[in-house]
């Protein structure tokens, strides 16, 4: 007997229940093995929290005798925290804010006492303070915290301003242990810099594809892709800063200094090299229009993906920078509109002419001056 129409709805909204639950049971062993990635990733944070927090009790609680130094552990994790940027400087701005907090509100609970309006002016004036002080957001919040938590609890034993000094010892080892224990800047760093030269050359590769095919090219796609690069350029910078700031004052990393300060002059060179590729892209979906394959200019920007590969490689090893550069040089000299374009076309000499310092950009990020890497190219005609 074929089965009734109530059967048929039954067994399927049996399967789509089926489905739903395994759905969410990949979706859940996913979550669940990115959260233990992500744990595991921040073990080396987490050893370096304990430690501060650990050495701040122990200093003001046995070294000082405050019987509980809540304010030193706080101090000490939110100055140091998860955060990728974790330059001393920002340890010590972090510091500084929760500092301030907890000094402007121990002043008015001994002018004015303990109470609720008390807590509004005491978080008002701290706020107030603390947006004249930095213009970062984040320091007026850490500050207002810290000012409302102190505004709250009970008075502590040791007379007026023991939670300020338990706030500047908490400061202190901070920055101790970010110089003493320091997380691994050159990680996050190199992580982030392959990143953005892959990207750079995966849209080289992939604007190389759109030029040869001529009709039915999707320039404007590569352009879209290129457009979405200054995230990954503002990433790296930033964990680049942080990694020099603490190799700076690390005992441990300090001969990290002359491999991330190359970094340093790579990540100026690549970013300008990026914003150039944008200005590039941008004229040649314009032109490409017209269904015509360019395959003068593809050549070029295939000579740029093996170029881009040697310079990501040349990150971790110094020895490749000069081939890199050769390579460079040997596009760089190419770039001659009469060479390339003898009958004279306007429209593609102009890409040649953006292509120049695009290349020079390139080739500053190998170590070469600005006049060096300008020199490399042919001479224009007057």
């Amino acid at each position: 007997m074929p089965p009734t129409s109530n059967a048929r709805e039954t067994a399927s909204a049996g399967s789509a229940a089926k489905a739903r639950a395994g759905g969410f049971s990949r979706w859940l062993g996913s979550a669940t093995s990115a959260g233990f990635r992500r744990a595991g990733a921040s073990a080396p944070a987490i050893l370096q929290l304990v430690v501060a927090v650990v050495a701040a009790y122990s200093v003001t609680h046995y070294g000082l005798g405050h019987a509980a130094p809540i304010t030193a552990v706080t101090v000490t994790l939110s100055s140091l925290g998860f955060v990728r940027d974790a330059r001393p400087v920002r340890v010590l701005e972090t510091a500084i804010g929760v500092t301030l907090g907890i000094t402007l509100s121990e002043l008015i609970l001994m002018a004015f006492g303990q109470g609720i309006w008390q807590l509004g002016v005491s978080v008002a004036v701290t706020l107030f303070a603390a947006r004249i002080i930095s213009p970062a957001p984040g320091f007026a919040v850490i500050a207002g915290v810290q000012s409302a938590l102190v505004a709250m609890l009970p008075a502590v034993q040791g007379g007026p301003f023991t939670r300020t000094i338990d706030g500047l010892v908490g400061g202190a080892i901070a920055l101790l242990v970010t110089a003493l224990i320091p997380r691994d800047p050159r990680r996050f760093a190199l992580a982030d810099a392959r990143r953005v030269l892959r990207v750079f050359s995966d849209i080289v590769s992939d604007l190389v594809i759109e030029l040869r095919r001529g009709p039915e090219n999707d320039v404007d796609r590569v352009l879209e892709d290129a457009r979405r690069t200054q995230p990954l350029i503002d990433q790296w910078r930033a964990s680049l800063e942080s990694a020099l700031g603490i190799a700076r004052i690390s005992p441990f990393l300090r001969r990290r200094l002359p491999e991330l300060k190359r970094q340093k002059v790579m990540l100026a060179g690549v970013d300008l090299a990026i914003r150039d590729l944008r200005v590039v892209i941008r004229r040649l979906s314009v032109i490409m229009r017209d269904g015509q394959p360019r395959p003068q200019f593809a050549d070029l920007f295939d000579g740029l993906v093996g170029a881009l590969s040697l310079l990501e490689q040349s990150l971790t090893d110094p020895m490749v920078r000069p081939l890199a550069r050769q390579h460079l040089i040997l596009i760089a000299v190419r770039l001659d509109p009469d060479e390339l374009f003898p009958e004279n076309t306007m429209v593609e000499i102009s890409v040649v002419l953006e292509l120049r310092p695009l290349v020079m950009d390139l080739l500053t990020a190998t170590g070469l001056s600005v006049a060096e890497a300008r020199a490399s190219l042919p001479t224009l005609p007057a």
